[in-house]
């Protein structure tokens, strides 16, 4: 059986996490604690970049999720998370990176306050006049569209579903609207965070972003 290694309150793990549950592969949690399990030689030896998500399917290891959704959508392609055709495919493609490579290094200035540390004010602003420019994009790209690329869910959905419903969305209804249409599957609801999970997440997300620094 397919091992899944995440922590719950990783946006990464977590669209790896929605996608198994989606696509219903069965799998076996193994969650690894971000205090130090990551660094544990038994991880390493699944991943050496010792972070999370990463996979172990027989003999294959695949870790960064991006990678991940792509080896399940081809491993596992019903049902299938991805269109077949080539504007939609480029969507999804575009959602996928917008969000990985764009939106989530921008949210780090954000988060650094949630966690009691301190963020320089013109590196703050900047970032959340950058989320803003990505926000309005992605609040065109969805026009009409239940999905990003349709009338379907696909791995643009999960990608960027994972981050940007935690943004503050007031002035994007499209993609407000978006985002409750995904809290209301259940994929959505099995991975949702805790209290408990933030609470504990709270101290090592700390200490990630003043590594960062």
């Amino acid at each position: 059986m397919l091992k899944f290694y995440y922590n719950p309150v990783s946006v990464n793990a977590r669209r790896v996490w929605i996608t198994l549950l989606e696509k219903q592969i069965p799998f076996e949690p193994i969650l690894i604690h971000l205090d130090g399990d990551q660094f544990s030689d038994e991880f390493a030896a699944i991943n050496p970049l010792q972070r999370v998500p990463a996979i172990a399917d027989g003999a294959l290891r695949v870790v960064e999720s991006l990678a991940i959704l792509a080896y399940l959508e081809a491993k596992y392609p019903t049902p299938s998370l991805m269109p077949s055709e080539p504007e939609a495919i480029a969507r999804v493609r575009m959602v996928e990176t917008i969000t990985v490579v764009e939106l989530q290094p921008e949210t780090l200035p954000l988060t650094r306050p949630l966690v009691g540390l301190e963020v320089d004010p013109q590196k703050l602003a900047a970032a959340e006049a950058r989320v803003t420019v990505i926000l309005q994009f992605l609040e065109q790209l969805l026009a009409q569209r239940l999905y990003f690329a349709g009338a379907d869910l696909t791995l643009a959905d999960i990608v960027a579903g994972t981050l940007v419903p935690s943004l503050p969305l007031e002035n994007y209804p499209r993609l407000s609207a978006w985002a409750n249409r995904l809290a209301q599957r259940e994929s959505w609801q099995k991975t949702a965070y805790t209290p408990d999970d933030i609470a504990a997440a709270l101290p090592n997300i700390r200490r990630i972003l003043e590594r960062r620094s």
